[in-house]
């Protein structure tokens, strides 16, 4: 259901069943784990996520893993940040 390296692979799914009484499957939110990060990338302005996530983590699509390693739940809440914790491998 969701490409690899995705950071729903491996969340899981559950049912849940609508207000018209539709069960639908539901994929589970994944919490990010407290890691520590190899260091800090300082912000420049309107620099994107994905040119960071590239340039650190070898990956555009793995933004994600910079929102899990600083505790922002949506991109736009990392991208307003002065500094950026780089995660390190498997985080």
């Amino acid at each position: 259901m969701f490409y690899p390296g995705s950071r729903y692979e491996n969340s899981g799914q559950y049912t849940a069943t609508r207000a018209d009484g539709r069960v639908v499957s539901v994929a589970r939110l994944p919490l990010p784990q407290a890691r520590p990060v190899l260091g800090y990338h300082r912000g420049q302005s309107a620099q994107r996520l994905d040119l960071i996530a590239s340039r650190y983590l070898a990956d555009a699509t793995a933004f994600w893993r910079l929102c899990d390693a600083n505790n922002a739940m949506v991109p736009d809440a990392l991208a307003a940040r002065d500094l950026v914790g780089i995660p390190g491998k498997g985080s």
